[in-house]
């Protein structure tokens, strides 16, 4: 049950990013306006990672939810890791994501599908299904910032 109810904040996630990323208003929605999004390289599968919206939720704890885009190459993809400290909800823009959560199954996700991890899981596989196609996926996290964002495994 726990995984439909993350499955449907996901989904309810990626479609209001979808929402904001195609009526984009003059900046970030966010505490304190950090100018447009800023692009940057991951040093790992060589994602292109790029930063959509942060902000601190007092009334929760502090938590800080961000909502970032990434693009992978054809072919790549990121080794083993955890986000001790985070929920990490995924959604799918287009292409073919490989997703595998602790020893659950590998699943092979297009446009539109969804994925969670809950904190301290081990996210085993992380790439792009896709030997000729990049693949773009929205993911949203709710994080304690006094843990490690990402823990290598």
């Amino acid at each position: 049950m726990s995984h439909l109810a993350a499955g449907c904040v996901a989904a309810l996630l990626g479609s209001s990013a979808t929402y904001v990323l195609l009526n984009r208003g003059p900046g970030p929605e966010s505490t304190g306006d950090p100018g447009p999004p800023q692009a940057q390289g991951e040093a790992t599968g060589a994602a292109l990672q790029t930063l959509l919206f942060e902000t601190t939720m007092q009334d929760v704890l502090g938590r800080v939810a961000m909502v970032r885009e990434f693009e992978r190459a054809p072919g790549t993809g990121g080794t083993p890791h955890r986000h001790p400290g985070s929920h990490t909800f995924g959604y799918v823009l287009e292409g073919t994501y490989e997703v595998q959560v602790d020893d659950g199954p590998l699943r092979r996700l297009t446009a539109g599908q969804t994925f969670y991890e809950p904190p301290e899981s081990l996210h085993a596989v992380s790439r792009n299904g896709s030997a000729t196609e990049v693949v773009r996926y929205l993911v949203f996290t709710v994080s304690d910032p006094t843990l490690p964002a990402t823990v290598p495994e």
